[in-house]
């Protein structure tokens, strides 16, 4: 058996040496004092596995502590959006290089392309600390993948999720091929920490960006180029308005003012209509999602 004490013990060490703690569905537990080892087991072993893909979890009062500055450089999977930019201000304040990468893959929001490039460029230009720790940009070209697909987001059809189904907007196997292609880039350069804006709390129902897939795939990436490569997703476990949050502790009220200027999440392309939490449609999912993180975000207590 073991304690609540024990519990949140193990907890902090978990904290202290990656800065990360239980996702919320775990740190429930802890209403129990106490939990038997049959219940613990299998949550313990998730999370605190070798193989673990890292998170954060906004919950408690561990976000008043200052992240460790790790010396080594981590790859960021940059979109442009909102979820990838936060990502990126987040392993600027713990990797002591951050190099980034994109992907053309025949997507229908091109904007995103020029989006992605005026983020690393505003960011430079508005966060002296992030500008020194920013290092070179990749951008792949693998549109022939998004002209082989039947998706909403790769073709002009309509965007629907209908019962039962993934959304039209799915693009099978995206973000198994970013990060096998973003492993690639990492490897000559000895990058092993690849990072993504991948969440599994208020998202599309996407099954490529949720925890297990992430899991498995860092165990692939890792024992098929025979190197130890570390998925990190902090926003796993955290909704869009938690997001909006994590924006402001990271870079203040000019980091968020970047975020609705400069991102694009918007699926249909729009940037002629422009929005509290910025630009887009204000119909397709994508832009649902975003405007109401941003409204649950100011309307919480502060």
């Amino acid at each position: 058996m073991l304690s609540r004490a024990e519990i949140e013990g193990r907890e902090t060490q978990l904290f202290r040496q990656t800065g990360y703690k239980l996702p919320a569905r775990m740190v429930r537990l802890r209403s129990d004092d106490q939990l038997d080892d049959e219940t613990l087991r299998p949550i313990a072993e998730q999370a605190w596995a070798p193989d673990a893909v890292r998170f954060t979890d906004l919950s408690g009062d561990h976000r008043s502590e200052q992240p460790v500055m790790q010396t080594t450089t981590a790859l960021v999977l940059l979109s442009g959006g909102l979820d990838s930019t936060v990502c990126l201000a987040w392993a600027l304040e713990r990797y002591r290089t951050v190099e980034t990468i994109g992907f053309d893959y025949g997507q229908r929001n091109k904007v995103e392309l020029s989006a992605r490039k005026k983020v690393l460029t505003e960011m430079k230009k508005r966060f002296a600390d992030w500008r020194k720790r920013l290092g070179p940009d990749h951008v792949m070209d693998i549109s022939s993948f998004g002209r082989m697909l039947d998706s909403a987001l790769t073709r002009d059809k309509p965007i629907e999720a209908r019962p039962g189904q993934l959304p039209t907007t799915f693009v099978p196997g995206r973000n198994l091929l970013f990060f096998t292609c973003a492993a690639a880039v990492a490897y000559p350069r000895d990058i092993t920490t690849l990072i993504g804006g991948m969440c599994e709390t208020d998202y599309s129902g996407y099954p490529d960006c949720r925890y297990g897939t992430l899991q498995a795939l860092q165990k692939a990436l890792s024992l098929g180029m025979e190197k130890e490569f570390r998925i990190e997703a902090p926003l796993m476990w955290i909704d869009k308005a938690d997001t909006f949050k994590l924006a402001r502790e990271l870079g203040g009220e000019a980091f968020v003012e970047l975020i609705v200027e400069e991102t694009h999440s918007c699926y249909l392309d729009v940037r002629s209509q422009r929005h509290a939490w910025g630009y887009g449609c204000n119909r397709c999912p994508a832009c649902e999602l975003r405007r109401k993180g941003w409204e649950a975000w100011r309307s919480a207590p502060s």
